[in-house]
Formats: C-alpha cells, sequence, structure tokens
C-alpha cells in the first residue's frame, strides 16, 4: 500500500522564515481566545515607545500553564518589560498567590504597573525596580518561590540562574528565554549579543547538581530560538 510521501531529510531546510509566522497564527487560532486585557496592555505599551519583544500569546499560555501545573504560588520574574509575562503568571495564581517582577528601567515598571492596574492584578504582582541581580541578592531564600521565569539580559543568565536556583524551592520550576537566538548560541559566530552570556549560563550545567533541565528549540514570528527548562532538585 502506497503511503503520502513524507516531509523531506532536511524539510527544515525547505521553510522559510516568513512561514513561522503564518504557523503561529494558525495554532494561536485553535488555542488563544481574543483577550481585551492584554491587547490594550500590548497598545499602552507600544504608544509608551517599549520595543515589541514582549512574550506572544501562545508563550504566555505556556507560562501559564507551567504555573498551574506546578501549583505555584509565588514565581519570581526577572524582566518585566510591559508586564504581559507577569499577567500571564498572575492570572495562574490563587487569590493569595505573588509574583515579584524585576526590571531595571523606570519606564517600563510604570507602563507594567498601568497594564497590570487595567488586568486587575495589581494586588498580586509587586513590580521592582533596579539591577536584577542586586535585588535577587536582597531576598532571603528561606521565603521559598515555586517558580522562576528569566527573560532579561542575557549577558546575566548565568548570575540570575545561580540566584533562581537559591529562591526557588524543590521541585519547582525555572524558566530561561532566549538560549537559542537563531542558532547564534550553537554556532561560531559571537555577532549576536548575549551569546557569551548564554553560554556562561549553559557552561555551568554539565557540572550542576542542583537541577535536571533541557532545552527546548522554538519557531515563531521573530524566528528560531528556544528556552531552557528546569527543576529545581
Amino acid at each position: 500500500m502506497d503511503h503520502p510521501k513524507g516531509p523531506p531529510h532536511h524539510y527544515r531546510d525547505t521553510i522559510k522564515v516568513e512561514e513561522w509566522a503564518q504557523g503561529n497564527e494558525y495554532f494561536e487560532g485553535f488555542v488563544i481566545q481574543k483577550d481585551e486585557v492584554l491587547e490594550l496592555a500590548r497598545k499602552n505599551a507600544k504608544e509608551n515607545g517599549l520595543p515589541s519583544i514582549s512574550v506572544s500569546p501562545m508563550y504566555g499560555k505556556l507560562l501559564n500553564l507551567i504555573a498551574r501545573t506546578a501549583g505555584a504560588k509565588r514565581i519570581l520574574e526577572v524582566g518585566t518589560l510591559g508586564g504581559h509575562s507577569a499577567i500571564w503568571l498572575a492570572r495562574a495564581l490563587p487569590e493569595d498567590g505573588e509574583v515579584v517582577t524585576f526590571d531595571i528601567n523606570p519606564k517600563h515598571a510604570e507602563v507594567a504597573r498601568k497594564n497590570l492596574e487595567i488586568a486587575g492584578l495589581s494586588k498580586k504582582v509587586t513590580v521592582v525596580v533596579g539591577p536584577a541581580i542586586d535585588n535577587l541578592k536582597e531576598l532571603s531564600s528561606e521565603s521559598k518561590f515555586d517558580m522562576a521565569f528569566i527573560d532579561a539580559d542575557r549577558e546575566s543568565f548565568a548570575a540570575y540562574f545561580t540566584e533562581a536556583k537559591r529562591l526557588v524551592r524543590s521541585g519547582g520550576v525555572i524558566f530561561v528565554d532566549n538560549v537559542v537566538l537563531g542558532g547564534a548560541v550553537a554556532g561560531l559566530s559571537h555577532a549576536m549579543r548575549g551569546v557569551e552570556g548564554v553560554r556562561d549560563m549553559l557552561e555551568t550545567l554539565p557540572a550542576d547538581t542542583e537541577v535536571e533541565c533541557t532545552v527546548v528549540g522554538t519557531t515563531t514570528s521573530r524566528g528560531y530560538d528556544g528556552f531552557l527548562y528546569a527543576i529545581r532538585k
């Protein structure tokens, strides 16, 4: 019996970058509902001049589902921007849950707080302004977080990851975004900003006895990237 011909062995080479956006929109149509709050938040961020690098709807939904699966009550976020990911994360929490999010840019914090107010989540999210690594070090390791989401300057990934391990409970999740960077991290090129920072973090993993982790590649409308997913032992 003849079977339909499958994709070529190197089918990834035949996919054009513009098709990633089409594919992303296709799947969003099945799993993402219209969300006026997030649309207003995105509009507010754009009008205030923030870069258009917030998490996509499917990425935000993934974070939300991970938090819910983990039964998270306290979440740590490094990199607030306009608050899109904080909204997705806070929506996953119980009424007495908490997201603590850090951003060095006062303008980002201002926009994020407004967006969180629009979403009705101001009481669940604390936005901390200043160098994240300094503020992270001030947090006590006695009051553990259930999940950490790192999506900030890649040059500091190793330091952020170290602090996240200190602050996340055993069995908790650490999610680090933007670790593939179009393949630049695994290639020879050093041209893309933050490549060495990602490599610095990755190079600590073979000898790391505190986490179990994997890296998952993704393709979206912005191109080829991926994330590191770790469980704190």
